[in-house]
């Protein structure tokens, strides 16, 4: 081990801080006390991918500054990595002068398929003899599974954009989430009887289409309500890239423009649908509101820790 280390780490992007993540932070945890080491969380806030790709929108599933509370919920200390400082490193030089000269770490805990380096041009093997040439503890998880399917970010990306948000949330280990800021929308809304608080989440956060029951945040409230993300077939249709959020609040009248509302997704209650008349529009947004209310009240959510129990 390396003279005045201090700290064992993993690092990765842990977009979605999901459940395989939790088991590799449990992991780190035992680890760092087996070898009286302190455990620390490096991470990129946003995937390289979403950086470097040519179609960024709708690609991550936590923000950065939701990552960050995710990971300091978990308790285990966590500190972000610049991508940009670190994309063109060798993997020697990342290891020498980011990891050990930076960071001081004496143990490094990898998944089975982590790599880095500039393109990526390094894996656990070369990992593994490095470590063992200059005195690093290498240790590597399996992967985390549930059935015989890995959990993975990439997997999870792929049922959210099917709309699965029951299996979603089983793979995340908690409800699904977006925070965004309330901008004016044309109220048609509030016209209808179902005032909406429209939503600004920005290009990276993956949307999944259609109705969800969903709990929200309002300052340190809690409400039930319902979300609906789409491009309003019946009314005003959307023709840009990405959807609007539009959330109904249940018994809410605050004027919240300009303030930041988290929502939690419970339970898909159905895809968006194009109607032949704003009465049918009403029919069925009554019929949301009712089914929404049901599954939301024999829902027992934690939001301090983000978990349904």
């Amino acid at each position: 081990m390396k003279k005045r280390a201090t700290h064992f780490i993993t690092i990765g992007t842990f977009d979605g801080v999901h459940a395989g993540h939790r088991f590799l932070l449990a992991q780190l945890e035992m680890l760092a006390a087996r070898y009286r080491l302190k455990p620390l969380v490096l991470y990129f806030p946003l995937p390289p991918k979403t950086l470097l790709g040519t179609k960024p929108e709708m690609t991550v599933l936590t923000l950065p500054k939701e990552k960050k509370q995710l990971l300091q919920a978990l308790g285990t200390p966590a500190k972000p990595l610049d991508f940009a400082t670190c994309r063109n490193l060798s993997p020697q030089v990342f290891l020498e002068d980011i990891l050990i000269k930076k960071f001081k770490i004496g143990g490094i805990l990898v998944g089975a398929d982590f790599a880095f380096g500039k393109d990526r041009q390094a894996g656990t093997s070369w990992l593994e003899s490095y470590c063992k040439k200059i005195g690093i503890i290498f240790e590597k998880t399996r992967f985390y599974k549930t059935g015989t399917q890995k959990i993975s970010s990439s997997l999870i990306r792929k049922i959210l954009a099917s709309g699965d948000i029951a299996r979603v949330n089983d793979l995340l280990g908690r409800p699904y989430q977006l925070t965004g800021k309330v901008v004016k929308g044309k109220q048609l809304g509030r016209h209808l009887g179902f005032p909406t608080a429209n939503l600004s989440t920005g290009i990276y956060k993956i949307l999944p289409l259609g109705v969800f029951a969903v709990k929200v945040c309002v300052g340190k409230e809690i409400y039930d309500g319902f979300c609906n993300i789409g491009f309003r077939p019946t009314v005003n249709p959307l023709s840009g890239k990405l959807p609007l959020v539009e959330v109904h609040i249940f018994n809410f009248n605050k004027n919240i423009y300009g303030h930041n509302v988290t929502i939690w997704f419970i339970r898909k209650l159905r895809d968006e649908m194009k109607f032949g008349s704003l009465p049918l529009l009403v029919d069925q947004l009554k019929q949301d509101r009712r089914q929404a209310s049901q599954i939301l009240r024999r829902c027992k959510f934690d939001p301090s820790k983000k978990e349904l129990l």
